[in-house]
């Protein structure tokens, strides 16, 4: 069940949910990959996904790509 309290709105392109703001960035139709980009008040990411469900995450204020161990 959803709390009531939390902030959330949908805006152009994406939502407010909490203190994130959740956007569709861009994608290439072709080749099937999508970028969505997440801000907080602390941190910018955007997230890469390809056709296949391959994600990669890169931190967009101090560049470079976040590493997942498995």
């Amino acid at each position: 069940m959803m709390n009531g309290d939390v902030h959330f709105k949908e805006i152009d392109y994406g939502f407010e949910y909490g203190s994130a703001t959740v956007q569709r960035m861009c994608s290439d139709g072709e080749k099937g990959w999508v970028v969505m980009h997440v801000t907080t008040p602390r941190a910018e990411i955007q997230v890469y996904v390809t056709k296949t469900g391959k994600v990669r995450v890169f931190d967009y204020k101090n560049g470079g790509e976040l590493k997942c161990k498995r």
